[in-house]
This record gives structure tokens, C-alpha cells and sequence, in this order.
């Protein structure tokens, strides 16, 4: 990624109209990056860019500015995740300014989960701002203008932020609601929650998101298990994982190798309908690698079968 103002790799991506891939990266728990940089790595050329999460789940892990900044330095395109829990607005402001210093363009805008869904539930919350007024600050620094509206010495910034969207939300209503207004406060791209399933995919791309012009990037969860599947249910928020995939885990053989498969078959079918896919594998990076092959083979024998 260039440290310009010109376009970024993702953004260049994004407007290409070729289908996009991003693969989500954990921090570590501890201060040693290596892992979480082995697992972008065996990435390397099969993703466009790398979204770093930032105290995803209300844990404590290392600062996704500061992964953001290692990826970048051994030229692995990443997206800083901000989320608003943590930092007040004088906070989030100088995480801005710093990944703008930092070359770090790409963001994703985030409210950020809840305290109590973490391991240390007497941290006390900030949410001095959420994500649509986060992004409106944004889009404030890349019109040259500080917090009180008087100009940046420096110029502006040049960050290509994005939001978060839940394609399977209850209240459509209320989705399309939020999406549009994360549009009008500056939003660039959206990457959603896990999506399991296609027809709310495809109605929200078809009735919300292609309107507005905001290219999607939709989100392919890899499962371990019937046993993972029922507690992803059980613990996360919006998350719809159907009893059909839960009774095909745990009829597998193989129930690692079967949630590959089913990762590859939604990476294939959600390509065709949204800008690209966001890949997490939440303590199994490593059998992305399988899942993109495995993609790549069935569209081989897709194109095969037309011609």
C-alpha cells in the first residue's frame, strides 16, 4: 500500500468490480506478533487486505494499530479496525492522526462489543462516540478540519473508512435505516457479520447497499464443529447459523474438513453477488489457505462444466 494520498490497494480493489477477499486477523493475547503474522503471510497474495480486530469480544489483546503497522512494514495491506468502547473522542482522534502517520489508510468504524460479553466485565465502557459519528470524524480529518472546525496545520488525512452491516437483522427496517446513515457520514465500503444466509445477502446488497453505492464485502465464518456452531449461536450476538449446516458438522466424518467446505462453497456464491468476501476464522487462520484452494477448484470446475 502506497503512503500517499492516492487510491489504496483495497480501495483500487473495490472499484476494480473484481471480486474482493479480506481475511480477519486476531492479535495476540500477549506481545509476541509472530503467530498472527505467520497466518497473514500464508496469505500473502490470495487476500487483498488483512482487517485487524481491535479488543474484538471485549478481551484484551495487543492494539490493532500496532499489528496494523508490523503487517504494513512487510508490505501486507491491512485495515485497522477502530472500535468506539475503549477511547473517548480525543482517543479515537489521535488513533486516527497516527494511522494517517503511520501509512495505516484503510479502517473499519466500529461501535465495538459490549464489556460484559468480555472476561473483564468491571472495565469501565467509553462509547463517548459510536460508529456513524466516528466515521463523520473521519470524513472531518480528510476535509483538512479539526474537532472545533478550524483547519489541520498539516492538511488533511486521506483514510478510506468503512462500516460494519448485519445483512440477517431483525428489523429491516432499522438496517436500512443505519446503513444509510453510515453512508452519509462518510462510509466507503461495508464488511458484515457472518452470513449464513444468501437471500438476506442478496436482498440487502440488491435493496440497500447498491444504492447507496457502498460496495460489500460479505462475511464467510469458518466452522469447526456442530459443537462450535451451536455455541456461536448460544454466545453471539445476531448470530443465525442454520440447523441444516449444524446437522451437516456433525454428520461429518470429518467436521473440520466439512466447515472448509462450506466456507468455500459461500466464498464461491457470495462473490457472485456481493463486491467480494471477508474471511474469519477465528484460532484456525491457518486453514483459510484451505478454504481459498478449495474455492479455487470448484470455480475451476465450474468454468469447466460451461464450456
Amino acid at each position: 500500500m502506497g503512503r500517499g494520498m492516492g487510491s489504496t490497494d483495497l480501495e483500487s480493489a473495490l472499484a476494480s468490480g473484481r471480486p474482493v477477499i479480506t481475511a480477519e486477523i486476531t492479535p495476540p493475547l500477549g506481545a509476541d506478533p509472530r503467530r498472527a503474522l505467520a497466518a497473514a503471510e500464508a496469505l500473502r497474495g490470495r487476500v487483498q487486505a488483512f482487517n485487524v480486530t481491535d479488543g474484538s469480544r471485549a478481551v484484551m489483546r495487543m492494539s490493532s494499530l500496532a499489528l496494523c503497522k508490523l503487517l504494513l512494514d512487510r508490505g501486507l495491506e491491512p485495515v485497522l479496525q477502530l472500535s468506539c468502547r475503549d477511547r473517548n473522542r480525543i482517543g479515537l482522534q489521535a488513533e486516527l492522526l497516527g494511522a494517517q502517520a503511520l501509512g495505516l489508510r484503510n479502517l473499519l468504524c466500529l461501535t465495538g462489543d459490549p464489556v460484559k460479553a468480555g472476561n473483564q466485565p468491571a472495565a469501565r465502557p467509553v462509547f463517548d462516540l459510536e460508529s456513524v459519528r466516528l466515521l463523520q470524524q473521519v470524513r472531518a480529518l480528510n476535509a483538512g478540519l479539526d474537532p472545533l472546525g478550524a483547519v489541520l496545520p498539516d492538511g488533511p488525512t486521506a483514510l478510506f473508512a468503512g462500516a460494519a452491516a448485519d445483512p440477517q437483522c431483525r428489523s429491516w427496517s432499522g438496517l436500512k435505516s443505519r446503513t444509510r446513515r453510515k453512508a452519509e457520514a462518510g462510509a466507503r465500503f461495508l464488511q458484515t457479520q457472518m452470513v449464513m444466509d444468501v437471500e438476506a445477502l442478496r436482498r440487502f446488497c440488491g435493496e440497500i447497499a447498491d444504492p447507496l453505492a457502498l460496495p460489500v464485502l460479505a462475511g464467510v465464518f469458518l466452522l469447526k464443529s456442530a459443537k462450535n456452531a451451536i455455541f456461536i449461536n448460544r454466545v453471539v450476538p445476531g448470530a443465525q447459523i442454520p440447523q441444516a449446516l449444524i446437522d451437516r458438522l456433525a454428520a461429518a466424518p470429518d467436521p473440520k474438513l466439512e466447515g472448509i467446505r462450506i466456507a468455500a462453497e459461500q466464498l464461491r456464491l457470495y462473490s457472485t453477488i456481493a463486491a467480494g468476501v471477508h474471511l474469519m476464522a477465528v484460532k484456525a487462520e491457518e486453514s483459510l489457505v484451505q478454504v481459498l484452494e478449495l474455492a479455487d477448484r470448484g470455480s475451476a470446475v465450474a468454468a469447466d462444466v460451461r464450456t
